[in-house]
C-alpha cells in the first residue's frame, strides 16, 4: 500500500490526499512534521517538506510531483486535462494555490491562529493575522475572482488539479476562522464550496478538525 508522510492540515498533504481518494487510491497517512530529521524521511525529502510519497519501493516528494506521478500511473479518472493549453492553465493555478495563496494564509494566518497557541504555546501575533487579512488576502480573491467563469470550475467543465490546488489552502484559511466573503468575491465563496464539499475533501476536513480541536 502507498504511504504519505506528513500530517493532515498541511495544504500540499491534502492536495495529494485529496487526488488519491478522487482515484480510489489506498493508502497510509504516517505523521511526519516539516522538518524532520529522521534519516529515512530525509532519503524520500531531502529539503524536509511533506509530502513525502512512498509506492512500493519507489519514493517522491513534493506534492505537485506526487500528483503527476499518480495521474501517469492511474489515468483514471483523469484530473489533468488533455488540451495543451488547458493542462499548462490547470497547472498554474496548482501554482498559484501553492505560492500565492500559501504564503499569506499559512505562515501569517494559520500559523498565527492555530499553530503557535494551539501546539507552540506562544500568543497569536494579531497584528500580523489583521495586517494579512486586510491587505494580503483581498488580491488573492481578487484574481481567483477573476479567473472563474460562469462554469463550475477552473478550466474547462471538468473539475481537475486546478481546483484542488487552488482550495486546498483556502482550507487553512477557514480553519483559521476565516471565510470568503461570498459578497464581494460570490463566484470564489461559490466555487470553495463547491469543491470543499466533494467527499474527498469533506474526509480529510472532518480530521483535521478534530486533530486541531476546531468546531464541527
Amino acid at each position: 500500500m502507498a504511504t504519505v508522510f506528513g500530517v493532515s492540515p498541511s495544504p500540499f498533504v491534502r492536495k495529494v490526499r485529496v487526488v488519491l481518494a478522487e482515484k480510489n487510491i489506498p493508502y497510509e497517512l504516517a505523521p511526519v512534521f516539516p522538518g524532520d530529521a529522521d534519516p529515512k524521511f530525509r532519503a524520500m525529502s531531502p529539503l524536509g517538506k511533506i509530502p513525502a510519497f512512498k509506492d512500493g519501493e519507489r519514493t517522491l516528494c513534493d506534492s505537485s510531483i506526487i500528483c503527476s506521478y499518480l495521474e501517469r500511473v492511474h489515468p483514471t479518472p483523469a484530473l489533468y486535462p488533455q488540451d495543451p493549453y488547458d493542462c499548462a492553465r490547470a497547472l498554474w493555478y496548482e501554482e498559484y494555490g501553492d505560492t500565492a495563496v500559501v504564503q499569506v494564509v499559512g505562515p501569517k494566518i494559520f500559523f498565527e491562529k492555530i499553530v503557535n497557541p494551539g501546539f507552540f504555546k506562544k500568543p497569536t501575533n494579531q497584528e500580523v493575522v489583521d495586517k494579512a487579512v486586510k491587505e494580503e488576502v483581498p488580491p488573492l480573491c481578487d484574481y481567483v475572482e477573476s479567473q472563474l467563469g460562469s462554469g463550475d470550475f477552473l478550466v474547462g467543465n471538468k473539475f481537475s488539479i486546478a481546483d484542488i490546488g487552488m482550495a486546498s489552502p483556502f482550507v487553512n484559511f477557514q480553519h483559521a476562522g476565516f471565510k470568503v466573503d461570498a459578497k464581494r468575491w460570490p463566484k470564489l465563496a461559490a466555487f470553495l464550496d463547491r469543491i470543499l464539499g466533494r467527499p474527498s475533501f469533506q474526509a480529510c476536513l472532518a480530521e483535521e478538525r478534530q486533530m486541531l480541536g476546531l468546531a464541527a
